[in-house]
């Protein structure tokens, strides 16, 4: 597994894309996923050229942030217990799971600065996706802004894992319209500039639907779980 060269293909595909699509490449961030990796391979990713880590347990982002530390910015984008968020708050600059009322009342409270999150949509309405439906997204929005330590930058999806790229693309699409419906309400707490969308099967298509930040794990960092 070469880390280096994985992360110049990944670039070449959304310089490729962006082409095409007449979008501006610097505007896509790739988030290396690192939850199946070593702390070396992460490294391995950073010293590649990658700046962004995301890690969905709190286990796995201290242990790394530890031997990292400033090396990276950091993004939490699993499911977030409540509980947890003491863990991590110090840690991380972004929070890609954003889901409730009482998240953003403990990430608030623990917060020492503003904190960049995304609101989870279940866009696809899977029971088994975490994510708040899209038509309570408004009023969230509007309910957050009691916050002062939690700016929402913008919506994260996860698509259904399937082969039909339609699916995937309808999905991308909706979070794209939510996202202009949100910018449109003009809220301070909430520019929502952001599209969190894309993992390593359907990064392209999340691209070509509006993604800036795309979560790339077994593309780029392998899975040394299944030793790739």
């Amino acid at each position: 597994m070469n880390v280096k060269e994985n992360y110049q293909q990944i670039r070449s595909n959304i310089e490729e894309i962006c082409q095409r699509c007449g979008r501006n490449p610097d505007d896509i961030h790739i988030i290396a996923v690192t939850k199946y990796v070593s702390v070396d391979r992460a490294n391995a990713a950073l010293e590649a050229g990658v700046i962004h880590i995301g890690e969905n347990r709190d286990e796995g982002l201290n242990m790394k942030h530890e031997e990292l530390g400033e090396k990276a910015t950091w993004h939490f984008i699993g499911s977030l217990q409540t509980r947890k968020v003491k863990q991590i708050i110090e840690k991380v600059d972004y929070i890609h799971s954003l889901d409730r009322l009482s998240l953003a009342i403990e990430i608030n409270k623990r917060a020492t600065k503003p904190i960049k999150c995304f609101i989870q949509v279940n866009v696809s309405g899977e029971e088994s996706k975490h994510g708040i439906s899209p038509g309570q997204v408004a009023q969230f929005v509007d309910e957050l802004k009691q916050f002062e330590f939690i700016e929402i930058v913008g919506l994260m999806t996860m698509a259904p894992f399937t082969e039909d790229t339609k699916i995937i693309r309808t999905c991308f699409r909706k979070l794209k319209e939510l996202q202009l419906e949100i910018q449109a309400l003009s809220q301070l707490n909430a520019p929502c500039n952001e599209l969190s969308m894309g993992m390593s099967n359907d990064y392209k298509i999340a691209i070509e639907e509006g993604a800036t930040f795309i979560r790339i794990g077994t593309a780029l960092v392998g899975n040394e779980s299944r030793g790739v």
